[in-house]
C-alpha cells in the first residue's frame, strides 16, 4: 500500500510502498477513506512530542471501512464504517481505566503515535476504540470529528455552565465547538491571529456572536475561554478576559511556555485546566450531538502524496476548517 512515513523529526514525510498492515487480537484492518490533519500531527513531526514509533504513519482523524478481522474481533463486521481517534488503547486495568478516566491511563496508546496512524490507504486499530459514524456524515466531512470535534466537545464540557465562551484560535477544533455552543444557547466569543479578517468573518458566519484578534478585549467579560492555539501568552490574556469565577481550558496536547503572570489575573477563583486526550464516552456523546446539531465541518481535500503540503498549510495558519487526506486506493487487502 501507499503512505506517507516519518522517519525522523523535523523531516518531511515521504511517500513509501509498505506491506498492508494484518489486524490482531481485537484488531480490525480499515481501508482508509479519510483522514483528518492535525496540529497534533505538527507537534509529533516537530519533535514537541517526544519518542514516537519511528518510521512512523501519522493520523489520527480516522474514517474507514472494516475490510479484515483478528482474533476476538466481537463488535464490528466486514463492511462496517467507522472512526478512529487519537486514543487507540488502554490497559483497562489502572485506577484511572477503573474509574472512568482512561483518557489518563498510563499505558495508553495513541494512534498515529505510537500505533501507525490514517495517512496510508489501510490501518489497524483495536476494536475498542472505533466509534460508528452518523449516516449523515460523508467521509471527508466526518474526519474532523475524531480529534478537532471530541477535544472541542471535552473542553467545552470541562469548561462548565458558561454563558458566554471564548475560543482562542479559530481552527479545526474552534470551528466545530462554536457550532455545539451555538446550539446549547452559548454566546461565542472567536479570537484569531491579529489581523486575520477572514479567519474573523468565517466565526461569525458559523454563529460567532463577536470575532476579532487575539490581542483585543472582547465586548463581555468571559465566563470560560477555550484555548486551541498551543501559544502559551495567551493563557494571562484569556485570564484578563475571564470574569470573576471563570475558567480557562487549554485544549492542546502541546502548549509554548506560560509567562509569568500576576496572580491578580488568577485571584477571585479564575480556574486553568488542561484537556488531555479523550474517553470513549466522550466519542459517544459528541458523535450523537453532532448529528443532532447538526455540525458542518468546513474542509478542504488533499490527496495522500499532498500530505506536507497540507502540514505546510496547516502550519502557516492557511486552512479555514480543516485539511482531510483522501487516499486513492489502487491495491487490494
Amino acid at each position: 500500500m501507499h503512505a506517507m512515513q516519518l522517519e525522523r523529526a523535523h523531516a518531511p514525510l515521504r511517500l513509501s510502498d509498505v506491506e498492508v498492515p494484518h489486524p490482531g487480537r481485537q484488531e480490525v484492518l480499515l481501508r482508509v477513506l479519510a483522514c483528518g490533519v492535525c496540529r497534533t500531527d505538527l507537534h509529533i513531526l516537530d519533535g514537541e512530542l517526544a519518542q514516537p514509533r519511528l518510521p512512523l504513519i501519522p493520523g489520527h482523524e480516522v474514517v474507514g471501512v472494516v475490510v479484515a478481522l483478528g482474533q476476538d474481533v466481537e463488535r464490528l463486521r466486514a463492511g462496517d464504517r467507522v472512526g478512529v481517534p487519537w486514543l487507540g488503547w488502554t490497559c483497562g486495568e489502572c485506577d484511572f481505566c477503573l474509574r472512568g478516566r482512561e483518557n489518563l491511563c498510563e499505558r495508553a496508546r495513541f494512534t498515529g503515535y505510537h500505533i501507525d496512524g490514517g495517512y496510508a490507504q489501510y490501518a489497524v486499530a483495536n476494536e475498542r476504540y472505533c466509534f460508528a459514524i452518523p449516516e449523515r456524515f460523508a467521509d471527508v466531512e466526518a474526519a474532523p470529528l475524531l480529534c478537532a470535534g471530541l477535544i472541542g466537545y471535552r473542553a467545552l464540557r470541562l469548561a462548565g455552565e458558561a454563558a458566554r465562551i471564548g475560543l482562542y484560535g479559530f481552527g479545526a477544533a474552534a470551528h466545530i465547538a462554536v457550532q455545539v455552543a451555538r446550539h446549547r444557547g452559548q454566546e461565542v466569543f472567536a479570537f484569531t491571529r491579529p489581523g486575520d479578517h477572514a479567519g474573523q468573518a468565517f466565526a461569525r458566519s458559523l454563529g460567532a456572536n463577536w470575532a476579532g484578534g487575539s490581542d483585543e478585549t472582547p465586548p463581555e467579560p468571559l465566563d470560560a475561554a477555550l484555548l486551541f492555539a498551543p501559544v502559551g501568552a495567551l493563557v494571562p490574556a484569556a485570564l484578563a478576559a475571564t470574569a470573576r469565577g471563570g475558567t480557562v481550558v487549554c485544549a492542546g496536547i502541546h502548549m509554548s511556555d506560560i509567562p509569568q503572570f500576576p496572580y491578580r489575573l488568577l485571584w477571585e477563583e479564575r480556574v486553568v485546566r488542561s484537556v488531555a486526550n479523550l474517553t470513549r464516552d466522550d466519542g459517544l456523546e459528541f458523535l450523537a450531538v453532532a448529528g443532532r446539531v447538526p455540525v458542518v465541518t468546513t474542509t478542504e481535500r488533499f490527496a495522500l502524496a499532498e500530505a506536507n503540503e497540507a502540514l505546510t498549510r496547516l502550519r502557516a495558519g492557511n486552512i479555514e476548517g480543516a485539511a482531510v487526506l483522501v487516499p486513492a486506493h489502487d491495491v487490494r487487502a
